[in-house]
């Protein structure tokens, strides 16, 4: 087990040194990204077996005694996250043998294995610097991914990106000095012991603002969205949808861990700070999405709309609540990478993702439209989807609590983000087309296609089989607001 907890980070970080020193030869390159992939998808499955029953397992790199060494940790929260990554990682990286030859010599397949291997870290570190550290690793990837072509519009949102969360890793930076500087660790474990000791409240409430602030702008919350409806348009559909399934939910992660783990004395406050930023998340996404004809910036706004979901379930703090919040990031992660994917495709036989350019898609390929329509009404909550079954745990955790506003609120967004997608399958799929038919220079190809039909399949079930995936979300949750198991598995004793 301590080998596995590092392989999901060593692997494809490895991977990346041997795909570039095969950069001219691109058919092995590609095998071996292929290779890459089953290895990690293996790894992460190898691990959800191991934890599956509860059990939580920790080990120590250079076998140095917690907290002094560089903690790697998995429990149910951190496995469900690390499965989802690996499984979206691996989609993105097929589709990306067809879709980014032009790219390939610029180092686009090991710069996409960094990235993979630093969000696999981020959610396996068991260390608050090392969470730091890579941050900057998948921040530095994906800045790199996001330029890589040079176009203007990509150059802009670039910048825009790259900037705006370089101020959310200083916040965080600054963050952990202030922990560090009262504690002494920056081990997560050691810090749940300590952090309840220090009797200098006013500098712990100063760092966990400082460090809710930097995961705020890492997850694109309000009012530090701007940049990711900005940016998130200007990659190639691979690259978007990985950006999509995976970056924002890092911040998320790290957010739910800090704040259930460390931060967990005097917390009314923050949670309250929690539900009203959650509500104008929420808002300010679906009225963004409203006034999009880009259908990737569309759905840009509408991740921002359903983090503020996400948001909400970690403000309400129950069980019930944290459930519903697990179970919604694995819908999101998959089903917003599936729909960029899908704008590939569909910029590919029509040249452009713009709605008022589109039209007839319905008449045209029939099947894709079919495919097409369990994601995107997924997205909008329908049963029964897997986004109803989110939605529908936060909603009930909300009325247990009576936050009857902010579930009000919810409820209409959810309403307007039906009304969107909606408008995307009149305006795309249904009505006529608004300009002759474009004939695509090749063929479609499997390793463009397959990955969407397996995601769309891990939607469906999501939604039909929720079941055993609520299960592995309610027992993530419990042990995430009972800690005892993860402060053992790392500091031993009772």
């Amino acid at each position: 087990m301590n080998t596995l907890l590092v392989l999901p980070v060593i692997v494809p970080i490895g991977a990346a040194a041997f795909i570039w020193l095969f950069n001219s030869r691109p058919r092995i390159q590609h095998a071996l990204v292929l290779l890459t992939v089953a290895a990690t998808l293996a790894v992460a499955c190898l691990i959800l077996r191991q934890t599956a029953a509860g059990d939580v397992h920790s080990t120590q790199i250079g076998h140095w005694p917690a907290p002094y060494g560089i903690t790697f940790i998995v429990d149910g929260f951190s496995t469900l996250m690390l499965l989802i990554s690996t499984l979206i990682g691996g989609m993105a990286a097929l589709f990306s043998i067809g879709d980014t030859a032009d790219r390939r010599h610029a180092g686009y397949f090991p710069l996409f294995f960094i990235l993979l291997g630093g969000v696999n870290g981020a959610f396996l570190t068991g260390d608050l610097f090392n969470l730091y550290v890579w941050f900057e690793v998948l921040l530095m990837a994906s800045f790199v991914l996001m330029a890589l072509g040079g176009q203007r519009t990509q150059i802009e949102g670039a910048v825009k990106y790259v900037m705006l969360n370089l101020a959310g890793s200083t916040l965080l930076l600054a963050g952990i000095g202030i922990i560090y500087g009262l504690t002494g660790t920056l081990n997560m474990a050691d810090l749940a012991a300590k952090l309840a000791g220090v009797s200098n409240a006013g500098r712990v409430n100063a760092a966990a603002m400082l460090l809710l602030a930097a995961f705020c702008i890492k997850s694109a919350i309000f009012p530090f969205f701007f940049w990711l409806p900005a940016s998130y348009h200007t990659p190639p559909p691979a690259v978007a949808a990985l950006f999509a399934g995976l970056l924002t939910k890092v911040g998320i992660y790290a957010l739910v861990r800090m704040f259930t783990l460390v931060f967990v004395a005097d917390t009314a406050a923050t949670f309250k700070l929690l539900r009203i930023l959650a509500g104008l998340t929420m808002v300010s996404g679906v009225l963004g999405a409203l006034i999009q004809k880009d259908m990737r910036r569309l759905f840009a706004f509408l991740i921002v709309s359903e983090i503020g979901f996400v948001l909400m379930g970690i403000g309400f703090r129950t069980e019930r609540a944290l459930t519903g919040t697990i179970f919604f990031l694995m819908h999101m992660a998959v089903v917003k990478s599936t729909l960029f994917l899908m704008t590939g495709v569909i910029e590919h036989w029509k040249g452009t993702v713009r709605l008022d350019r589109l039209g007839s898609l319905f008449e045209d390929h029939p099947a894709f439209g079919y495919l097409f329509l369990g994601p995107v009404f997924a997205l909008a909550g329908l049963p029964p989807l897997s986004g109803f079954w989110g939605k529908y745990v936060l909603v009930q955790a909300g009325l247990i609590e009576k936050y009857y506003l902010l579930v009000g609120v919810a409820l209409a967004v959810s309403l307007t983000t039906l009304w969107v997608v909606a408008r995307i399958w009149m305006e795309a799929f249904w009505r006529p087309a608004c300009a002759p038919k474009r004939r695509a220079d090749a063929p479609l190809g499997l390793l463009r296609i397959g990955p969407i039909v397996v995601l769309a399949a891990v939607t469906f079930l999501l939604g039909l089989w929720a079941e055993p995936f609520h299960a592995q979300a309610l027992q993530a949750a419990g042990q995430l607001l009972h800690p005892s198991a993860y402060m053992q598995a790392v500091l031993g004793g009772p």
